[in-house]
Formats: C-alpha cells, sequence, structure tokens
C-alpha cells in the first residue's frame, strides 16, 4: 500500500483526475498552506489533497459575518467539521496538483490547480495551522469492456450535449473534442453532468473505470430524458470546476 501525506482542502464540490480546479483562497487556515506550498521548488510538484465535505462548512464562521453573521467564531484548523474531521469528509478523494500559486496584495490567493490520483483518506491531522492527511493512492483498474463501454457513454453524452445545447440555444463541442481513453472518458464525463455530490462523489470512488462508465451510462440515459421535457436545465463546462471560496 503507497502512502502520502499531504495537505488537505476540503470542499463543498467533487474533484475528478484531469480536472481543472480555480480556488480563491481567504481563510487564514488555507493561507497558511498556500504559503507553505509556495517554499516547494518550482521544478517539483505542489501538491495537496481535495476531498468532498460530508458534514460540515466549507468557509467556516472564524470571522464576523464569515459566512454567518450570527455565528460564533471558529478557531483552529478544523473550525467547521466537528471534533472528529475524518468524519465530517468523504472517504476518497483526488491529488490536486498546483500549477498556479499567486498572492494578491492584500493577502488572498489565486490558485489554479489539477486533478492528478485518487486517493483513499486514511486519517486526518489537525494539531497544525491546516489539515493534513495521510492518503492511500488508489490505482485505476480498467475493469471489463471498458473500451466498449466508453464508445457507449461518448455516443450517450454526445447526445446529452445537444439536449444541453438546445436548452441554451448554442452549440457545444463536437466528439472530436472528446477524448478516446475509457479512464479519462469517464472522468471527464463525470465531471461534466449536472448531479449532486453524493452522486459525483460515487463515480469518483468506483472500482474501476468500466464500473463507472455503467453508472454513467444509465445516468446519461435518464439525464437526456429529463432534459427533453425541462430544457431549461443549466450546461456545465467541461474541464473546469465552479471557482470557490474556501
Amino acid at each position: 500500500m503507497t502512502t502520502v501525506r499531504l495537505p488537505l482542502f476540503p470542499l463543498n464540490s467533487v474533484l475528478f483526475p484531469g480536472l481543472v480546479l480555480p480556488l480563491t483562497v481567504f481563510e487564514e487556515r488555507y493561507r497558511a498552506m498556500m504559503r507553505e506550498l509556495l517554499k516547494t521548488p518550482e521544478d517539483e510538484p505542489r501538491r495537496f489533497a481535495v476531498v468532498a465535505i460530508r458534514d460540515g462548512h466549507e468557509v467556516a464562521p472564524s470571522d464576523p459575518g464569515m459566512p454567518d453573521p450570527t455565528a460564533e467564531p471558529e478557531r483552529g484548523a478544523a473550525a467547521g467539521f466537528g471534533p472528529d474531521p475524518l468524519k465530517a469528509f468523504h472517504g476518497v478523494g483526488c491529488v490536486a496538483d498546483a500549477a498556479t500559486v499567486r498572492e494578491r496584495s492584500d493577502g488572498t490567493f489565486e490558485v489554479l490547480a489539477t486533478g492528478t490520483t485518487r486517493v483513499r483518506l486514511l486519517s486526518v491531522d489537525a494539531s497544525g495551522p491546516f489539515l493534513t492527511a495521510e492518503l492511500e493512492e488508489l490505482p485505476e483498474e480498467p475493469g471489463d469492456e471498458a473500451d466498449a463501454l466508453a464508445e457507449g457513454v461518448l455516443r450517450s453524452f454526445r447526445q446529452y450535449q445537444k439536449r444541453l445545447a438546445g436548452a441554451r440555444e448554442r452549440s457545444l463541442s463536437t466528439g472530436a473534442d472528446l477524448p478516446d481513453d475509457p479512464s479519462v472518458v469517464s472522468y471527464l464525463v463525470a465531471a461534466a453532468m449536472v448531479h449532486d455530490t453524493p452522486t459525483k462523489q460515487r463515480l469518483l470512488q468506483a472500482p474501476d473505470t468500466a464500473s463507472r462508465l455503467r453508472d454513467e451510462l444509465k445516468l446519461l440515459r435518464a439525464e437526456t430524458a429529463i432534459i427533453r421535457s425541462l430544457p431549461s436545465l443549466p450546461a456545465f463546462e467541461l474541464t473546469r470546476a465552479p471557482t470557490s471560496l474556501n
């Protein structure tokens, strides 16, 4: 079992391998994390782990009016996540490689990172200025019939795109812009579909690529039927997650 210890950045969203993650960092605990990452030589990866929050708040009430003006301020790395942070997070996350970490004049940071590898959360340490975690790297196994399933998912995804394009009265990218590697297809489609965090988390932690693709095929067919009836559903940009404000 390959384990690694990395800074931990909890979010109210799921990060998938290959997806771009823009962040605006203003909480002190995460600013401290970014200052630590900046100590890493530029020719080495500046890595941290992203996990989806199961029970807790992405932004802790650590300053007056942030985010609830009536809330009592909380301090520390685990603020907003209860006495046992490990229980507050989903058990599988994704390592992020920060290509850009830029400090603003007010001390906040703009960060642009990309998801790389899935990891399982083994333990969380809240003793420092920011959360760190011991993580087990998860291999991406292809599973049975991954290639054929990827072709089916791409066909269904193109139909899904067409429905979304019609709902928004604009054109979306053609199939030529889509990948053909089954694992890449599975993550891209998982990120692009409009679903809640538990559903996306289920896709992230699928045991293999084929299982994820099978699940996506069912979801795509159901979503396409829904969009046909409700053409006002929003479309999401394929390779970017929403900007987080912690």
